[in-house]
């Protein structure tokens, strides 16, 4: 056999497994195929989760650095006055 006949009979046996392959699923591979959507699903559903988890974190953080500023604005406020209060 010539070289190229082996390459066009591989070619068509290995069409041919690949289209055996996706023939008719059975019920395992459906049973799979449902496994990895579902798995997909959750991942995705965690994700989410955890994306608005982080920023609920974000925002608590970013309110608690405010009221921080704002407690040493004060704090210092409260400083000058009592600065002023022993100049006099």
């Amino acid at each position: 056999m010539k070289f190229t006949t082996w390459i066009a009979a591989a070619a068509v046996v290995g069409g041919l497994a690949v289209a055996a392959c996706d023939a008719d699923d059975g019920p395992m591979e459906k049973a799979g195929e449902k496994m990895d959507n579902a798995a997909d699903s959750a991942g995705d559903a965690m994700g989410k989760a955890a994306d608005k988890t982080g920023d609920a974190m974000d925002n608590a953080a970013d309110k608690t650095g405010d009221a921080v500023d704002d407690a040493g604005d004060a704090m210092e406020k409260q400083g000058d006055k009592v600065e002023d209060s022993m100049d006099h």
